[in-house]
């Protein structure tokens, strides 16, 4: 009997799996969240200058793993630091929409301001891939500045 049910628990986890080259591009919630408290404390510690240049640098693998990078802003919604995409350094506000309308830097600044810390959900480019996909970002805020990193549902 045991046996039965570790062929079926296998082959039913099996079906409902992705595929592992898919699982292998993409980043989880979990690396997220510790890429996101790795990058807190590596501005507490080196300061932000030096730390948004660290996250700016693609060959730096402690803040660029799989899909996974690190972007930090402002509470006016200003992104001063980005791991996949320094064009949009300077170049958002609160009034940044997501590829469905959705105001979601408004609502990063709001959840740190108001909690410190949290998940929000948003349709982005994949850096990988650059399909629109559904992600969801770990925020965390620093000082003056919310730090984020997120991976694609």
């Amino acid at each position: 009997m045991f046996r039965s049910l570790f062929w079926g628990a296998f082959l039913f986890g099996a079906a409902l799996t992705p595929s592992l080259g898919y699982a292998a591009d993409h980043g989880t919630a979990d690396e997220a969240k510790a890429m996101v408290e790795k990058a807190v404390a590596l501005i507490k510690s080196a300061g932000p200058e030096k730390a948004f240049a660290t996250f700016d640098d693609k060959s730096n693998q402690d803040f660029h793993y799989k899909d996974l990078y690190i972007f930090v802003r402002t509470f006016d919604g200003n992104t001063v630091a980005h791991g996949a995409n320094m064009a949009l350094i300077g170049h958002t506000s609160l009034a940044t929409r997501d590829a469905d309308g959705k105001l979601y830097v408004k609502e990063m600044v709001e959840d740190a301001k108001t909690k410190g810390d949290g998940w929000v959900d948003y349709n982005w480019p994949n850096p990988v891939n650059h399909k629109i996909e559904q992600k969801s970002s770990y925020i965390e805020r620093v000082g003056d500045y919310i730090v984020c990193a997120g991976f694609y549902k």
